[in-house]
Order: structure tokens, then C-alpha cells, then sequence
């Protein structure tokens, strides 16, 4: 208990705390991608298959109570899960991986970013939702946030196809994680959101193995201590514990208070990529870097109460 707090304080300071340290750990992903890509000559696949080969068993451990009770799966449920695990945790993740390749960890985190306006856009075009006129001017920021973000990369690149190869990349995985998020909701109400989670990690896992298998040789497995070590670091600290770190916070604060706090990533982002790796802050990030955080806050505003 912490000393010269009211009761009532301790849990909404702690939520505070969790989801900071969440947006920090989802911040720094990018980061160690990005000196795994500097430390060797490692391929996307091979650092996505290292990086589910840590992550996976605490995942595992902590939800195996989960898998053991519930209902029993349907043809549905499978298919469903599957669509899912290969859309969010593999598609998402292998293409972020591969846009890494070419463009700023600046840049990546701020068109990941536009996914919950994407999955709102989603539901409404498939699954029914309510249009709402604040959508369209929440594309509109992102869009022009991200034209303004861009223009950093394009200024210190000499190679414009690489830039719009990376942003095309980055914006197919935002698209793939906001597909995995509008209709997880189904699988979730039905599975829960721990048994549901493990199961979408167990199809990722199989299919990330798959295509390591089909276009890698075992061998590759075979890197620098450093890939290993920033491998582990993305798995725990910009992976798992971020994961549950969200998870607490939002049923400490809130949703809207928690994506309202997740605002900082981009922030953090930009700030640490600039640190670590060297890579430019200009004006023009920061303006588009504004731009998208109001475009995702026009549609996930904070409530009151």
C-alpha cells in the first residue's frame, strides 16, 4: 500500500502506470528490430520466427489454464482463428518486419498507428457498424500526417522506391492488424479473450514456422549473440509483458483512458529512434505525428467518468 494515497487512488495511479509502461514497451518494438537489422545480416522471416520462439512459451504457460476449459471449437471457430492468426499476429507482424527494411522506425510507428481508424472503417464497410462523418476526418489527419511524416524519409533517402516499398509494407500490416482486431470480437465474446489470444499465437507460430521452413534453411537460425539478445528483448519487453501491461490497465482506467495514454508510442518512437539509431526528427515528423494522434483520438475520444 502506498503511503499519503486515498484507497481509491492506489488502482487508477497503478492503471496510469501500466499503460504507460505498455506504449513504452510497443514503442521500443521497432527499435530492436531495427539494430537486429544492424548487429547481422539477418532476414525478416528468420528474426520474426526467433522472435515468436521467445515470446511464445511464457504465452503459453501463462494462458494454458485458459485452453483447457471453455467451449468446444467449432469448423467456425477454426476457420475464424486461423483468418485471424494469420492476419494479426503473423501477416501483421512479418510485414512490419519486412517495411522495417526500408523505411525509419519513426515513420513505421506512426502508420501502425492508424489501425483503430482502420478497424473502425472495417467495421463499418463488413460488419454493420454506424458510419459516423468523424471517420472521414479522422482518414483525412492520418493521411495527411502520414504525407507529412513521409516527406522526412523521402529528404534523407536516395532511393524513393525503397521509402514507398516500406510505406506500402507498413501500411499492409496496419491494414492486417486492424482486420485482426475488427472481427476478433466474435472469436473473443465466444472463447474469451485469454483462450482466444493462445490460439491465435498457436496458428501465427505454425504459419511463421512454415515459411521460415519454406524459404530458409535451418542454419539461419543460427545468428550473432546480439539477434538473440535483441530477439529476447522484443519478445519480453516489446511483446509479452506490453500484452498484459494493457490488459491490467485497461481494466483498472479504462479503454478510452488507456488508447488515450497509448498515444504516447509514436512520441516515444520517434524520440528513441532519433537517440539510438540516429535516424532524423524534424519538424515535419513531429506535425505529422500530431496530425495522427488527432485523427485516431476524432474517433476513439476519451469519456469522462
Amino acid at each position: 500500500m502506498l503511503v499519503g494515497l486515498p484507497h481509491t487512488d492506489v488502482p487508477e495511479r497503478l492503471g496510469v502506470s501500466l499503460a504507460i509502461l505498455a506504449a513504452f514497451g510497443f514503442s521500443f518494438k521497432a527499435i530492436f528490430v531495427k539494430l537486429a537489422y544492424a548487429s547481422a545480416e539477418v532476414d525478416a522471416v528468420t528474426l520474426l520466427t526467433l522472435r515468436m520462439l521467445f515470446a511464445f512459451p511464457i504465452f503459453f504457460i501463462i494462458g494454458f489454464s485458459a485452453l483447457r476449459g471453455g467451449p468446444r471449437l467449432s469448423r467456425k471457430d477454426w476457420l475464424l482463428l486461423v483468418l485471424l492468426g494469420l492476419a494479426g499476429y503473423y501477416g501483421a507482424s512479418i510485414l512490419d518486419f519486412m517495411g522495417l527494411a526500408y523505411i525509419t522506425a519513426g515513420l513505421e510507428r506512426l502508420i501502425l498507428f492508424t489501425y483503430p481508424t482502420l478497424t473502425i472503417l472495417l467495421g463499418v464497410l463488413f460488419l454493420g457498424k454506424r458510419f459516423d462523418r468523424r471517420l472521414m476526418f479522422a482518414l483525412l489527419l492520418c493521411s495527411m500526417g502520414i504525407t507529412l511524416a513521409c516527406v522526412t524519409d523521402f529528404g534523407f533517402s536516395d532511393d524513393e522506391a525503397r521509402v514507398i516499398t516500406g510505406v506500402l509494407l507498413i501500411f499492409g500490416s496496419a491494414l492486417a492488424y486492424a482486420f485482426y482486431s475488427a472481427f476478433s470480437e466474435v472469436s473473443i465474446k465466444r472463447l474469451g479473450s485469454m483462450r482466444f489470444s493462445v490460439l491465435a499465437m498457436l496458428v501465427s507460430i505454425f504459419a511463421v514456422q512454415m515459411h521460415f521452413l519454406l524459404v530458409n534453411p535451418l542454419t539461419h537460425l543460427i545468428q550473432p549473440t546480439p539477434v538473440y539478445l535483441y530477439c529476447a528483448a522484443m519478445a519480453v519487453f516489446s511483446t509479452v509483458l506490453p500484452v498484459f501491461f494493457q490488459s491490467a490497465a485497461v481494466r483498472r482506467i479504462g479503454a478510452p483512458r488507456t488508447v488515450l495514454i497509448g498515444t504516447l508510442g509514436p512520441v516515444l518512437t520517434l524520440f528513441f529512434s532519433w537517440l539510438i539509431l540516429a535516424e532524423p526528427l524534424t519538424l515535419m515528423q513531429l506535425a505529422g505525428t500530431v496530425l495522427v494522434i488527432a485523427g485516431v483520438m476524432v474517433v476513439n475520444p476519451p469519456k469522462r467518468g
